[in-house]
């Protein structure tokens, strides 16, 4: 039992397509952490905590643009050249901006090429979860590549900023990106050698117009509803700090704590430690009733103890404050997120989120600018309050409405535990399961009723609850499903006429999903595509 905890990795390293696919991300990690901090610290030499607000924003703002629309390109086109091509074009960018800070090239055209750095940057991502979702053979390797790309992402946050520090410490920025470049060449290479199926190829082309329609469902959605819009505005604005802390903690490390620039990373790798282990502790979160006091708390463990870096200006206490921070960050993001989760419809969840992601990227730039204008006017120990002290100041003006919010979001745990029992969605965590659970609609049927009919569209997914139908192909009959059992599946995912009638043997009592529902749901979380094929397998006549 004690190994357990490392059976994901396990499962990943043996399948060398997952290997090199989650190898190659975390070279990705470690070069977006690691050049994030020498473009930094080169803007801080050139032009003091200002510069560093204004390069920071020059990154941010294209990426908020480009990300609500970023998920879109593996469905576009094939998923391994996207990721080689991707990987490519990071690579050639950090090498030339490397060639253009070694070379003392004018300022402008540093700052041109990081933005063009961290807008390709935006690609990654999700294109990273497509190809996994289709080199995967089995449901336990899909579970175990999300692990472990989750724990790559924390320990990148961590690692990324030690690189950095390590390097500056004996060269400079341009090094950093040089390295770096040569790191995702390497991720390159990787990804090049995956030799999966054919499904490596994007399941649907997905047009300029379609996109650009999908994306706005998220806007619309967040117009129309004040809980949702308040959730993703919370979230945005513990990005703000965040953003503001880029600057702040390049201030901090160089004038106050005077630990030169290999301090700018060894603080932020403080942050990404405090995450680590924060997001650790949020696996106690999952399928809890009541998200308010996580959420709270975690705005007070995030801002208090950057409040008081002002008071303790010393390196040790520095860096366990700031790791304190970085704790309670990672519990906002996954109470936030799992609570939004919980409000918006399933079929608008990617969409909000996409969202959510654009206004991530919107809320650092404008904190990374807003951090050198409270230095100037405060001070970098007044900065350091004002940081710390406002999002838990937002956290008590919302804690009445949050409260609401949380009580309107309760799971029923009867359509929770119905749904965690089917194959196609047992592999997913609860937060992923829970919004299913909030849009299924009871239905019921009398004894001898007509359910399914063969031949007919297909428009809803059923769950059983309580009494038994029966699955006739033909006149014959095929299966009998009691309790906790579904059907009406294979029309919805192969996009097929029913292939059986269903008749009730007992009155009945059921769940169902609507189609978009339900296909979203299964197709666009990778764990749930394997074991959805199998169920279907298993069910459908031997051909011939």
């Amino acid at each position: 039992m004690a190994a357990r905890p490392f059976l994901p990795f396990v499962d990943v390293a043996r399948s060398p397509d997952l290997r090199r696919a989650e190898l190659a991300l975390l070279g990705f990690g470690m070069a977006e952490w690691a050049t994030w901090i020498a473009m930094l610290i080169f803007a801080f030499h050139r032009g003091g905590a200002a510069a560093t607000g204004l390069v920071a924003l020059i990154q941010l703002a294209p990426s908020a643009v480009v990300a609500p629309f970023a998920s879109s390109v593996g469905d576009r086109f094939r998923r391994q050249n996207v990721m080689v091509a991707t990987y490519l074009v990071q690579s050639v960018l950090m090498g030339g901006t490397a060639a253009a800070l070694l070379a003392k090239a004018p300022v402008a055209v540093v700052y041109a090429l990081a933005a063009a750095v961290a807008t390709s940057i935006t690609l990654t991502r999700p294109t990273q979860a497509a190809l996994v979702a289709t080199i995967a053979k089995t449901v336990e390797e899909l579970v175990a590549a999300n692990v472990t790309a989750g724990t790559i992402q924390n320990v990148s946050v961590l690692v990324g900023p030690v690189v950095a520090g390590l390097l500056l410490a004996v060269s400079s920025p341009g090094i950093v990106f040089a390295v770096m470049a040569a790191v995702l060449l390497g991720s390159a290479a990787l990804v090049l050698r995956i030799r999966g199926p054919e499904g490596v190829v994007g399941k649907r082309t997905v047009g300029a117009r379609e996109t650009v329609r999908h994306a706005l469902g998220g806007f619309r959605n967040l117009g129309t509803r004040s809980s949702p819009r308040i959730l993703v505005g919370l979230l945005s604005a513990q990005s703000i700090i965040w953003g503001a802390l880029d600057v702040l903690l390049v201030v901090l490390a160089i004038d106050l704590l005077s630990m030169g620039q290999a301090g700018v990373g060894f603080l932020n790798s403080a942050l990404g430690a405090g995450g680590l282990v924060g997001s650790l502790v949020t696996v106690a979160l999952v399928g809890r009733r009541r998200l308010t006091p996580a959420l709270f708390g975690g705005m007070l463990l995030w801002g208090l103890p950057l409040a008081a870096v002002s008071l303790l200006p010393h390196r040790a206490a520095a860096v366990i404050l700031i790791a304190a921070a970085g704790a309670g960050r990672a519990v906002i993001d996954v109470a936030g997120r799992t609570l939004l989760q919980r409000i918006v419809p399933n079929h608008l969840l990617s969409r909000v989120f996409g969202v959510l992601e654009g206004l991530y990227m919107a809320s650092l730039a404008v904190g990374s600018i807003t951090a050198p204008a409270l230095i100037a006017w405060l001070g970098v120990r007044g900065a350091f309050v004002v940081a710390g002290l406002l999002l838990p100041a937002v956290g008590l003006l919302l804690l009445g409405r949050l409260r609401r919010i949380d009580a309107s979001a309760v799971v029923p745990e009867r359509e929770l535990d119905l749904l965690g029992s089917i194959p196609m969605f047992a592999a997913l965590p609860a937060p992923i399961i829970e919004p299913l659970a909030i849009n299924l609609v009871p239905v019921s049927a009398k004894a001898g009723a007509s359910i399914i009919r063969e031949g007919e569209r297909g428009d809803r997914f059923y769950v059983i609850d309580q009494g038994r139908v029966e699955v006739r192909r033909g006149s014959a009959p095929v299966a009998v499903r009691g309790p906790g059992e579904f059907f009406g599946e294979i029309a919805l995912l192969r996009d097929v006429p029913r292939t059986a009638d269903v008749v009730a043997l007992t009155d009945v009592a059921m769940y169902t999903l609507d189609r978009e529902t339900f296909i979203e749901a299964v197709t666009g979380h990778s764990a749930g595509i394997a074991a959805a094929d199998t169920v279907i397998e298993g069910r459908l006549p031997p051909e011939g």
